[in-house]
């Protein structure tokens, strides 16, 4: 077996933790430094109204990505401030009681949503709301049914991702969105994986608060944006910062203007890109799997079969040791989690919660492709996961007496 030749640096395959940023974002966003550096705040002269003009514009792209109205887009620093200030705000908004007393409202969300969905929640649940985190199936996928079961009559907010950041399965947000409508609970979506990759309608889709991070879609870092719905419902927020009022008063602060004008650049290309993008990395990653579940038995795709992200792929290689894989393709820049929890040695909370066990979820790579991502360096990729796993296999005794057809599950392990 000849081991696959390395290309000059590690080949980017990790698009779900962050995204290279786009040179026509990047050249948006440099006159706003040095030329247009003003403060949106500054009403009286011509640097302030420059500032506040690129901020506008860029609304107006974010807004028109997500079929909003401009007023109804916040900017924010990322995603895991919009989910807070999304799910304490809309909490504390809609509580059933005082501060203090029991029963202050009930909130539903998954058990493998991100961690800036499930700590803000685990928050909220001292402080004496109650917090319904509904079990996935063995696809990954939420439906409707599922969530259905999970409503009370105090259910007061519905937090569910669009798409999941580690196996890229894609949740029935339009339909959960239309229980809740019919409900008059406030609906949350973290569209952190969604949004720019594939379309969004916040009015078809019965959404109430979506968030999301313009570094996930070819935009800086540090910039996001939450949608909040003005009519039909009108939603309302309690703000979590208190200062100058900016942003309706839901986000008091200083705009990050150059980050604003882009993720507004950002939205607009992904508006005109998103389609041909999807087709061809829906293309790229279906090869990508195929190939290497031709070639590795023992090996298999976490989520569900179709209803996943064109980009994402997640597979479990079994009988290799995972944190040897992870070594052995390190030509790869790839994951075995979210970006945000991959400095924990635990395996992956989102894969044992579709029951895959602790061996397996351990030895599982996250693979998530982009814009720049090519053919060749998908085919060095199937090439190197191949040799690392087929060669770990080779000294692997448990992989051996798989071979012999005995059933390890049942194998008596003698203790000394």
């Amino acid at each position: 077996m000849t081991k696959p030749a390395a290309p000059s640096s590690p080949i980017y395959m990790d698009h779900a933790a962050t995204t290279p940023c786009d040179p026509r974002v990047v050249e948006a966003m440099l006159p706003y430094f040095t030329q247009m550096f003003g403060n949106t705040g500054s009403r009286n002269h011509k640097y302030g109204w420059d500032a506040e003009a690129g901020v506008d514009k860029a609304r107006e792209q974010v807004a028109k990505l997500l079929n909003a109205d401009e007023k109804e887009i916040i900017f924010t620093s990322g995603a895991t401030e919009g989910n807070n200030l999304a799910i304490k705000g809309a909490a504390y908004m809609y509580e059933k009681a005082p501060a203090g007393q029991a029963k202050r409202g009930h909130i539903v969300t998954g058990l493998i949503e991100h961690k800036a969905v499930l700590d803000p929640c685990k928050r909220l649940q001292k402080e004496g709301f109650d917090v319904t985190f509904v079990d996935p199936p063995v696809d990954g996928v939420y439906t409707a049914e599922m969530i259905k079961q999970a409503l009370r009559e105090d259910t007061i907010l519905v937090s569910i991702m669009w798409a999941n950041n580690e196996i890229g399965t894609i949740n029935e947000v339009r339909e959960i969105g239309k229980l809740c409508k019919e409900r008059g609970i406030v609906f949350h979506v973290d569209g952190t994986q969604w949004v720019g990759k594939m379309p969004t309608d916040v009015e078809k889709d019965n959404i109430d608060l979506l968030s999301f991070s313009g570094h996930k879609i070819y935009g800086p870092k540090g910039i996001g944006a939450l949608y909040v719905r003005r009519k039909k419902p009108r939603v309302r927020l309690q703000s979590l910062f208190d200062g100058g009022g900016q942003e309706r008063g839901f986000r008091s602060g200083t705009l990050n203007v150059t980050g604003i004008v882009g993720l507004g650049k950002a939205c607009e290309i992904a508006m005109n890109e998103m389609e041909h993008d999807a087709a061809r990395l829906f293309k790229l990653r279906k090869h990508m799997e195929d190939s290497l579940l031709k070639s590795l038995d023992y090996s298999a795709v976490n989520g569900h079969k179709d209803k996943r992200l064109p980009h994402i792929a997640n597979i479990s290689f079994g009988f290799v040791e995972g944190e040897g894989l992870m070594m052995a393709v390190k030509d790869i820049a790839c994951s075995s989690g979210s970006a945000c929890t991959s400095a924990s040695l635990e395996p992956s909370y989102v894969l044992k919660g579709l029951g895959v066990g602790d061996e397996l979820a351990h030895s599982s790579l996250r693979l998530s492709l982009g814009r720049w991502t090519t053919q060749e360096q998908v085919d060095f990729a199937i090439e190197k996961i191949t040799f690392a796993v087929k060669r770990l296999r080779e000294m692997s005794p448990l992989y051996d007496m798989h071979k012999e057809g005995i059933d390890i599950s049942k194998v008596e392990w003698a203790h000394h």
